[in-house]
Order: C-alpha cells, then sequence, then structure tokens
C-alpha cells in the first residue's frame, strides 16, 4: 500500500466514525470518494472552460468544438483515471481480477452510467413532464445505485476460484 492510499484510508476513517452505525465501510468509502471526485470534476471543468479556454470555440482543423462540450472532453479523461483510481485503491480493494479487466469493465460501467443519465433525463423531463432539476435528482440516485452495484459486484468483483469454493 502506498503513502498516498494509507493517508487517504486514514482520513476516511477519521471522518467515517460517525456513521459507522448507518453505513458499510465500503459504501461510506465509495460515496467518499466519488463525491470527492466529483468535486474535482466540476472545479477542472471550471478551471478549464473559463481559464484555459477563455469560453472560446477549440478549432481542430476538421470541427470546432464549443467550450462546453471541449472542456468536458478535457476534463473526462483525467476524473475517469481518478475514479477508477480510487476505486480501485481505496474502495474496492479486496478485488482480485487483475488491472486491465478492472479498467475496461470500469470503463463499460461509466458508459452504461452516461447513456442511462441521457435516457432518464429524457424520460423523466419529456415523457413524465418532471422539472429538469427534479428529474436530476433522480436520475442521479438511480445511476449512483447503478454504480455502486456495477462497480461492486462486476468491475471491482471478487473472483472465486472453482477449488476454492
Amino acid at each position: 500500500m502506498t503513502f498516498l492510499s494509507k493517508t487517504i484510508l486514514s482520513l476516511l476513517d477519521w471522518f467515517y466514525k460517525p456513521f459507522s452505525n448507518y453505513l458499510p465501510r465500503q459504501t461510506f468509502n465509495y460515496a467518499a470518494c466519488g463525491g470527492v471526485n466529483t468535486v474535482f470534476d466540476i472545479l477542472l471543468y471550471f478551471i478549464t472552460y473559463n481559464y484555459i479556454l477563455d469560453k472560446h470555440i477549440v478549432h481542430t482543423g476538421i470541427v470546432a468544438i464549443s467550450p462546453h462540450i471541449a472542456a468536458f472532453l478535457f476534463v473526462f479523461p483525467i476524473t475517469f483515471t481518478t475514479g477508477f483510481l480510487l476505486s480501485k485503491y481505496i474502495t474496492f480493494t479486496e478485488s482480485n481480477l487483475r488491472g486491465r479487466v478492472q479498467l475496461f469493465r470500469y470503463g463499460l460501467t461509466v458508459v452504461g452510467s452516461i447513456l442511462l443519465n441521457y435516457i432518464l433525463l429524457k424520460l423523466f423531463v419529456e415523457v413524465a413532464g418532471l422539472y429538469p432539476t427534479l428529474s436530476k435528482i433522480l436520475t442521479t440516485i438511480i445511476v449512483v445505485g447503478y454504480s455502486y452495484v456495477c462497480q461492486k459486484y462486476f468491475t471491482f468483483r471478487i473472483k472465486i476460484h472453482p477449488h476454492e469454493s
């Protein structure tokens, strides 16, 4: 275990104490790491959009990309990586799957989360007629639940060897 992961786990231990009677450790770590990564994503997006791109369209020579989409494209690989590393080394440390398998599965789960966000927002706003903000809240709750289950039982599952069952 690296110094960084030990430090993060120690910090999480301190914050976990008041929640220990209500949440399993893994669920708390998942929520804390996901929350921190989300804040990091928003902060990085804000800096990229406002200061790096200076709210200007990005011309690639082939296509022009709006600044809000360009900022997303710049930030996504960074927070995808930090999200994966936090999940692998902080939350789901017991998984014995190979790292490249975990990374591939993590990517599939993230793509699923993006699609689920899109579908649910369309469904709640355009079909059910709910307010967009309420729709986003409901969507986020569902997607976080989906993501946690996928990460725990698919991406970072514990592989049982036939001779161990």
